[in-house]
C-alpha cells in the first residue's frame, strides 16, 4: 500500500480508491498539469509475473487505442523504480454493481445506462478490440448519469487468434487461485468463453452485456451456482428464466433484446452491437413517447403522470399502461387522418366547381297528373 502525499514520478498520491485483480487504484493529483487522476498500481510482488504485467500493459494499450466518451481515458502508462502504473481519468460516481444494491432501478435509468454501454463496446468493436470482462464492477456511473467502461485487462485484438493456453488458460488458472474475485467474472462469461474456444469474436461481450441487462431488472444474474464449475455448467446447460416470470410486466420488446442476447448458440445472437444499441434506442424512444402521451392526456394526475426523464418509470408502471397508450394512439391517429381525408376531398369538389355552375341555380319542378294512366312530368328553371 502506498501512503497519502508519496510521490510516484509527477502524481502525489491522496488517497486509496479500492484494489482488483489487477491492483491497487489510489486518487492522485497530477503535479504537471493540476488534475486529478486514478492511479492504478501494480504492487511489487506482481511484477514477476509475466502474466498478470502482460494484462496490465495490454490494459492499458488498448483502452488508449479507444477515443469514446462512454470508455475511460488512459492518460499515461510507466514504470518508476520498478512501479508499473496506469494514470486514468477520475470519475466521481459509483460502479454499476453499487448502484444495483440501492434496489430496483427504474426502466428509463436502466435503458440509459445499457445504451451507453452498447455504444461503448460497438466503438471498441469498431476498433477490433473484445473487452471479454464486461460486468457490473467495470461500468461506472457519473453523478451526472454520464456511462464510463472500465478495465481491458482481458481485452483481445480480434485480429489476434490468441491460443487456447492464453487468456482463456490464464481465466481458468485464476478461477483456481483466486475464487472469489473470478465468482463474480465467471457469472458473466459467455459459453464459448467458458469452454475456452480460441476463436472468441466480439458476440461474446453482448452474451456479457445480456447478462448485465438480466441483472438490473431482476436483481440476479440469469446462471448461478455455488462453485466457478456449477457457474459454468449453468451456462451451458440450463435455459434462460422468462423475464415476464421474473419481472412483473415487464414490456415484450425489452424481454425479446435480452433473450437474443443470451442465445447459447452465438450464431442465434445478435450479431453485431450496434444491432443491439439499436434496438435498445427504439425502444427508450418507444417508452418516452408513451410516457408524454401520459402526461398530455391524464394531465397533471401524479398518480398518471410520467415526467421523463426528471421522474422515473419503473418496468411494472410502464407494462400496465403500454397497451392502452398504443390503443389510444392508434385510435388518435385514425381520427386524425380521417378528419385529414374528408377535408380534403371537400376542398377537391369544391374547387373543381366551375362559378358558372355555382352560380346557376335550378329548382326541378315534378307536375303530377290525376288521371288514372298518365305519368308525371319534371321541368327545371333558373330562380335568376
Amino acid at each position: 500500500m502506498l501512503n497519502n502525499g508519496q510521490q510516484i514520478g509527477h502524481y502525489k498520491i491522496r488517497s486509496a480508491i479500492g484494489a482488483g485483480g489487477m491492483g491497487e487504484i489510489y486518487l492522485a493529483q497530477d503535479t504537471r498539469l493540476e488534475r486529478r487522476v486514478a492511479l492504478k498500481i501494480l504492487p511489487e510482488k506482481f511484477t514477476a509475473d509475466s502474466d498478470r504485467l502482460n494484462r496490465f500493459v495490454r490494459e492499458a494499450k488498448s483502452a488508449s487505442a479507444l477515443n469514446h466518451p462512454n470508455i475511460i481515458t488512459i492518460y499515461e502508462i510507466g514504470e518508476i523504480d520498478g512501479t508499473n502504473f496506469i494514470a486514468t481519468e477520475f470519475i466521481e460516481g459509483e460502479t454499476l454493481r453499487d448502484r444495483l444494491t440501492g434496489g430496483k432501478m427504474p426502466l428509463d435509468e436502466l435503458l440509459s445506462i445499457a445504451v451507453q454501454t452498447s455504444e461503448a463496446l460497438a466503438a471498441a468493436h469498431a476498433a477490433g478490440i473484445i473487452h471479454r470482462d464486461v460486468k457490473p464492477e467495470n461500468i461506472m456511473i457519473r453523478r451526472d448519469g454520464y456511462v464510463k467502461v472500465l478495465d481491458f485487462g482481458l481485452a483481445k485484438l480480434t485480429e489476434k487468434q490468441n491460443p487456447i493456453s492464453d487468456l482463456e488458460a490464464e481465466t481458468r488458472k485464476l478461477a483456481l487461485t483466486m475464487p472469489g474475485m473470478v465468482m463474480g467474472t465467471a457469472a458473466y462469461m459467455s459459453p464459448e468463453q467458458t469452454r475456452g474456444l480460441a476463436n472468441i469474436d466480439a458476440r461474446t461481450d453482448i452474451w456479457s452485456l445480456g447478462v448485465v441487462l438480466f441483472e438490473m431488472l431482476t436483481g440476479h444474474v440469469p446462471f448461478a451456482g455455488e462453485t466457478v464449475s456449477d457457474v459454468i455448467a449453468s451456462i451451458l446447460k440450463t435455459d434462460m428464466p422468462h423475464l415476464s416470470k421474473c419481472v412483473d410486466d415487464c414490456p415484450a420488446e425489452l424481454e425479446r433484446i435480452v433473450t437474443k442476447a443470451l442465445q447459447k448458440d452465438r450464431e442465434e445472437r445478435y450479431q453485431v452491437i450496434k444491432d443491439l444499441a439499436l434496438d435498445l434506442k427504439s425502444l427508450r424512444r418507444e417508452l418516452e413517447f408513451s410516457a408524454e402521451f401520459d402526461r398530455i392526456t391524464y394531465g397533471g394526475d401524479k398518480n398518471l403522470t410520467v415526467e421523463m426523464p426528471k421522474q422515473h418509470t419503473t418496468v411494472a408502471e410502464t407494462g400496465k399502461r403500454f397497451s392502452l397508450n398504443n390503443a389510444l394512439l392508434i385510435l388518435s391517429l385514425a381520427g386524425l387522418l380521417f378528419s385529414g381525408l374528408w377535408w380534403f376531398f371537400i376542398g377537391v369538389n369544391k374547387s373543381s366547381e366551375t362559378p358558372e355552375a355555382a352560380s346557376l341555380k335550378t329548382v326541378e319542378i315534378v307536375s303530377w297528373s290525376s288521371s288514372p294512366g298518365e305519368f308525371y312530368s319534371v321541368g327545371t328553371f333558373s330562380p335568376d
